[in-house]
């Protein structure tokens, strides 16, 4: 093994092995999300020389959904006394990107501070430089909560480990066309399922559906997250 794949397989096993994993599954409609890329994505990339992509949408429905469930922004630590919860009152939100050499994590400092443009210039350069190792350790130390994008290698469906110390991780997955009831007719509608692992030692079963119910709010009307509601 190389030491960086000896590295991950250390922390994979050190999240089975310590954390009590669950995961709670939900779908999203990402119909005004793709509507919104459309209308405004050229003039998105033309302003900020970067694409609108789906990863700003989800980090920043991430922070709405941590604002609402703190829990999930949380981490177990053994203190002096015992175990100890310690929750973070910022979102250091760890992007999963495929490297040259394996899965690397870095990490989005403070991304409930960062405006659309700024996630996804960050996400582009993090997987820019992670295809030649040019990820620095520094940058892959200290998340709080993970976000991994499964559908962009063709995933349907995924249970994410989540990165120790962590209590959290969303997976995303394919966007499928697929028929769906809306006010008592089938129509197609591009569906996402998402997944969310959790360490059920400091979230509850309601708290991780209550979080992931909270995302696919967000996500389905992007507006609220504009507007606070």
């Amino acid at each position: 093994m190389s030491p960086l794949r000896r590295t991950i397989a250390r922390r994979l096993v050190e999240a089975q092995a310590t954390a009590a994993l669950l995961t709670t599954f939900n779908e999203i409609d990402m119909g005004a999300v793709m509507a919104l890329r459309k209308e405004h994505g050229e003039a998105f990339q033309k302003k900020h020389g970067v694409k609108l992509g789906f990863t700003a949408f989800f980090a920043k429905a991430i922070c709405e959904a941590i604002a609402a469930v703190p829990a999930l922004n949380a981490q177990v630590r053994a203190g002096a006394g015992g175990d100890e919860i310690v929750y973070h009152h910022y979102c250091d939100l760890g992007i999963a990107v495929g490297g040259g050499k394996g899965l690397v994590v870095p990490v989005l400092r403070d991304a409930e501070r960062l405006t659309f443009a700024e996630i996804e210039r960050a996400v582009a350069d993090f997987g820019a430089r992670a295809q030649d190792g040019r990820i620095a350790l520094e940058e892959l130390a200290g998340g709080t909560f993970t976000l991994s994008n499964g559908g962009v290698y063709g995933s349907l469906l995924s249970t994410p480990i989540v990165n120790p110390p962590q209590s959290g991780v969303l997976g995303l997955h394919a966007i499928q066309e697929r028929p769906v009831a809306r006010d008592g007719q089938v129509v197609i509608r591009p569906m996402m399922y998402v997944a969310l692992t959790y360490d059920h030692r400091i979230v509850d079963g309601r708290e991780a559906v209550t979080f992931l119910k909270r995302i696919k709010e967000c996500v389905e009307a992007p507006a609220r997250m504009l507007l606070d509601v």
